[in-house]
């Protein structure tokens, strides 16, 4: 018998070779893909892929932050009553938690300021950290009762009432709660956030709320109809009612960044309240700490919280007004909405007369009853102690004003106190509009134990008291001008009583034009109208203080109005600016790296030479794609940095990264203390770092000008300077350690409704917009010295702010001097904001990525596009070169990395693919001798 041929070895591993054939199949498909998709978003991947340091790395750092928000909250809280000395509470005494709002409680906001509060301390934990035995049945009760809210998210949130009906309150349980303690302490919370302003009526609908431009419309679940959600709704009416009837001490917290209307309050069985703000994640220890009196509150509003929020001209003008005769569609191939949309406006009616500005003035003509209309004035808190302020001294140079003030402690309980400088300029009926008094100034006390004092200086210069005159009153074309005559410099307790007051006199008028007196003296050109286009592009009436009865509103605005053929026409030009003149870029290898220029002046010529080192292609990733991150430059040896949100603590939303949550950043406002925004600044800073992020998209700088925005838990204040101040200490305390600031959004974006539909086209007046809405970006640029800035998504007027070149360029840097980055906001599911325009106005940066918003042919290929992108370029790597940008920035898989891995995985595809073709031909060469031997 012929021997057969022996068949081939049958091993367990051609299984696994067939199954690595297949994963190395779909990993070549992979690299395919990413030879594709990589090289724009290498950044993108890596913040997706790397969650950064451990927790081990970062816990020093979180636990700074964490302290720092305790400290923060302690001296952001107000006492806003106390009526008999009901508060402080006794230590270790026994107290009952009322209000969903216990359970519920507000620690920030929605959107990217937000924060993860699954670790953040309860108000049932602060209570029981400062010594309070809390009543845990009462707390079981909220647990029970507690309903998740759906459709909170980055761009929407959830206003339902959810306090449960007193009914729900058993006889037991109650019993229980008297006999465990007297005292009540009764929660009220309202949520804030991103992409949705507060509710303006209440009528109970089982619509969903939250996307931009519906929450000023519809209705909430367990609201009352009529009514707006700063009021209290009638089940939390009962709710405190039941408490009232049962309880001999109630003290209600108020736990909202909003300005509600807290006339109730005042009811004799109220005993004492604290405005809470957005507490983070350690305020409910102050809170514990300041019932407790271990802790003396010193926070003062920065709102004025008047009985009703319709007093206000502004309130008869926010929310949701639509073009009825002009539309877009949004072609963002990540767009969530591609039906054609109306275009969105705004007007701001009420020109200066923000917050103070309008109730002081008005009060002071006789317009309106200040104490019938304002509850708390601007600048309002009480203490558990009693101060003095005396003016020990008061200089008058001619040129500048200093005051100082000697504040005592006349109490019992040690504390600090804030020391507040208004002024009073003369005004003529009809002429330039000027607001009855206007803080020039603020500082505050270090702890004052009893019978201690401390001198406070403030100063300011005779040109801050200057007022726009847009309208030509005695400077045509516009200008800051210095009236004459006698300007009250007031010492105050707060925007409306007076303490002591001197007075200055201003010879003659001083107009700062190149006509006239040039400048003043922060500025590099003088300011002149620039917005005449925003000013009078519609035909809005602003409220003048020579015609209060003529101009001031008296109902709400209609929803919708015609365009203008102006309008029109501006708002469908898609066309971008071009100069066929201009010279083309050159480009040469210098030998240089971004490490070389580092503390080198703007303007150095080594600039230029680096610069010659950058591809348009290498310019063109870099500026399309800034989406949480500047992207690498190999040419000259930059690395990719991780940027992030936000105002209120670290939110690396690519990454699914959080770190501290710290207050509302209107909780810090309150504390009224710059050396502590400053030490926040540091501490978040030191956190950031930790985390690998060298910039942050904070701080936010805009205005309280309604109490109904949804995103003022984010800002400071109603006004402009006081935001200025807080600002600019924060970021010299973030920058001090090498991370680079944001400050955002630039400008005049004071509302979430319809911000990003189609872009809100704004109309205010110029001297509105530079005395109230742009001064704490003014602040922030001259004092802070900011390295970036984040263009707003709404329009000034027709044109985008990211667009502006009157904003971006003649304002922010020719005026004031910004040298830096401008970045868009995320506009990745925008087709509305075009990146060439963007470029040519001064706009660097697009927060986007996937190349969604690309400079196009119109600008890389032709030389005045090409010139605005080494600018843009220059600005970006100025900003980064004089941070620790290169010092913070985590490793990541470099594009490199990519290509080597697809190469080896075609290499061992390949190996693959010989060993089974090897297999195969043995395999039917054993057939054939088979066959052949039979």
């Amino acid at each position: 018998m012929e021997k057969k041929a022996s068949a081939p070895v049958r091993r367990p591993r051609k299984a696994a070779m067939a199954v690595m054939c297949v994963v190395l199949a779909l990993l070549l498909a992979v690299n395919a893909a990413a030879a594709v998709l990589i090289p724009p978003n290498v950044t993108m991947i890596n913040n997706f892929f790397n969650k950064g340091p451990s927790e081990a790395e970062t816990s020093e750092a979180g636990e700074a932050s964490a302290a720092m928000t305790e400290e923060v909250a302690s001296e952001g809280i107000i006492l806003l009553d106390n009526k008999n000395g009901a508060l402080p509470l006794a230590q270790g005494s026994k107290v009952n938690l009322f209000g969903y709002g216990s359970r519920d409680t507000v620690y920030g906001g929605s959107g990217s300021g937000s924060g993860d509060e699954s670790n953040n301390v309860t108000m049932a934990q602060g209570l029981t950290n400062a010594g309070f035995e809390v009543n845990q049945e009462l707390v079981d009760f909220y647990d029970d009762h507690f309903v998740e809210r759906t459709g909170v998210g980055y761009t929407g949130n959830n206003f339902d009432i959810n306090e449960p009906p007193v009914s729900e309150y058993s006889d037991e349980l109650l019993a229980n709660a008297k006999a465990f303690s007297d005292v009540a302490l009764v929660v009220i919370s309202r949520l804030g956030g991103e992409g949705a302003d507060l509710p303006l009526d209440m009528t109970p609908s089982e619509s969903e709320v939250g996307s931009s431009g519906a929450a000023t419309s519809v209705g909430v679940k367990g609201g009352d109809a009529g009514k707006h959600y700063l009021e209290l709704q009638q089940v939390e009416i009962d709710m405190l009612n039941m408490v009232k009837e049962n309880f001999g001490t109630v003290v209600v917290l108020v736990n909202s960044a909003n300005a509600m209307e807290l006339g109730f309050l005042e009811e004799d069985d109220v005993d004492a309240a604290l405005w809470l703000g957005c507490l983070g994640s350690t305020g409910c220890n102050a809170l514990g700490q300041i019932l407790s009196g271990e802790v003396n509150p010193s926070g003062r509003t920065t709102s004025t919280f008047a009985y009703a929020v319709e007093s206000a001209p502004s309130y008869y003008s926010f929310g949701d007004y639509d073009y009825s005769n002009v539309t877009y569609t949004n072609t963002s191939p990540i767009s969530a909405n591609t039906e054609p949309d109306a275009y969105h406006y705004v007007d701001y009616v009420e020109g200066i007369y923000v917050g103070y500005r309008y109730y002081e003035t008005a009060a002071a003509d006789g317009f309106i009853d200040y104490d019938e209309t304002v509850q708390y004035p601007f600048g309002y808190g009480l203490s558990y102690t009693t101060f003095t302020q005396e003016i020990a001294d008061f200089r008058d140079d001619g040129t500048t004003v200093a005051m100082d003030v000697t504040v005592t402690n006349t109490g019992d309980a040690a504390g600090k106190d804030v020391v507040q400088v208004y002024y009073t300029a003369p005004y003529t009926p009809g002429g330039i509009e000027k607001s009855h008094v206007v803080l020039s100034g603020f500082g505050k006390t270090g702890i004052l134990q009893p019978g201690e004092s401390e001198t406070v200086t403030i100063s300011f210069t005779y040109e801050d008291m200057a007022s726009y005159d847009y309208t030509g009153v005695k400077a045509q074309g516009g200008a800051y001008v210095l009236e004459q005559g006698e300007y009250e410099i007031k010492l105050m307790n707060n925007s409306h009583d007076v303490i002591d007051s001197r007075t200055v006199t201003v010879a003659q008028d001083v107009i700062y034009n190149d006509a006239n007196d040039g400048p003043r003296s922060t500025d590099a050109v003088a300011a002149v109208n620039l917005f005449d286009d925003v000013t009078w592009g519609e035909d809005v009436t602003y409220v003048s203080r020579a015609d209060w009865a003529g101009t001031m509103p008296t109902q709400r605005a209609p929803q919708s109005r015609e365009a203008s053929a102006e309008i029109v026409s501006a708002l469908t030009d898609t066309s971008v600016p071009s100069d066929p003149e201009a010279a083309d870029i050159t480009f040469a290898d210098n030998g240089l790296t971004l490490a070389d220029m580092k503390g080198l002046d703007y303007d150095d010529p080594q600039w230029d030479k680096l610069l010659e080192q950058i591809s348009v292609e290498e310019m063109t990733n870099l500026i399309a794609n800034g989406g949480w991150c500047t992207q690498a430059v190999p040419s000259v040896g930059k690395a990719y940095y991780t940027e992030t949100d936000g105002p209120n603590g670290i939110n690396n939303i690519m990454a699914g990264v959080t770190g501290t949550q710290y207050t509302g950043q209107s909780v810090l406002g309150c504390t009224w203390n710059q050396e502590l925004a400053g030490r926040m600044g540091t501490t978040f800073a030191q956190e950031a770092i930790a985390y690998n992020i060298s910039g942050l998209y904070a701080p936010g700088l805009n205005i309280f000008r309604s109490p109904f925005s949804g995103r003022n838990y984010e800002y400071f204040s109603e006004d402009g300077l006081h935001t200025g101040k807080m600002a600019a200490a924060e970021i010299q305390g973030i920058q001090s350690q090498g991370v680079y600031c944001y400050s955002k959004h630039f400008a005049v974006n004071d509302q979430e409704t319809n911000r990003d539909q189609g872009g809100l086209c704004t109309w205010l007046n110029e001297q509105a917009m530079r005395e109230v809405y742009l001064k704490g970006f003014e602040l922030a640029v001259k004092e802070g010295h900011s390295q970036g800035m984040m263009a707003a998504f709404n329009r000034l007027g027709t044109t985008n702010c990211a667009e502006s070149p009157e904003l971006l360029t003649q304002v922010l840097r020719n005026e004031w001097g910004f040298r830096g980055t401008v970045i868009t906001d995320c506009i990745m599911q925008l087709s509305y904001v075009d990146a060439d325009r963007c470029v040519r106005a001064g706009c660097d940066l697009q927060l986007a990525l996937m190349g969604l918003s690309s400079p196009g042919e119109e600008t890389t290929g032709t030389p005045d596009g090409r010139q605005a992108m080494r600018s843009a370029t220059h600005n970006i790597l100025y900003m980064t070169a004089n941070s620790a940008a290169e010092d913070i920035a985590q490793p990541y898989v470099p594009y490199w990395l990519y290509i080597t891995a697809g190469v080896v995985d075609v290499v061992l595809l390949g190996l693959c693919v010989a060993y089974f073709v090897r297999r195969h031909q043995k395999m039917k060469a054993w057939k054939a001798a088979n066959t052949a031997n039979k």
